[in-house]
């Protein structure tokens, strides 16, 4: 079966750090994302929170968002690991199958997501940065 990538509404990258040691990169890092791109930032998560395994933050963006940021992760993530997803309404699939990761692959909890949810129930991205689209 051939999937048909309009079933993507939107992607997360979540961007991971150690607390004790590369929080400050990864400010910095946050810190360029909303200077240079019209995305929604997350609350930080300094502990474990769902499938993560360990702290991160979540940067959800609009698909057109993706050609200019993802290749800027490739190059700016300053040694932080960073999944990127896409948000189709299969969160297991899209965080477990279909996730791209920049770095190290860290192992997810992969029985804390939802095999499906109505695409309806995938919130839009309403940016909170300045950035530009």
């Amino acid at each position: 079966m051939i999937a048909d990538s309009a079933a993507i509404a939107s992607y997360h990258a979540h961007i991971y750090y150690d607390p004790a040691t590369t929080r400050e990169v990864a400010a910095r890092m946050r810190e360029n994302i909303a200077e240079r791109f019209a995305v929604q930032l997350g609350r930080w998560h300094d502990v474990p929170v769902g499938p993560h395994p360990g702290a991160m933050y979540q940067v959800a963006f609009d698909v057109q968002v993706f050609a200019r940021l993802v290749p800027w992760l490739m190059l700016n993530r300053a040694g932080l690991t960073v999944l990127v997803h896409p948000n189709t309404g299969r969160p297991r699939d899209d965080h477990l199958i279909h996730a791209l990761w920049l770095g190290e692959k860290v192992a997810l909890k992969g029985e804390a997501l939802p095999e499906s949810e109505p695409r309806a129930d995938i919130p839009a991205i309403v940016p909170n940065t300045a950035g530009a689209a």
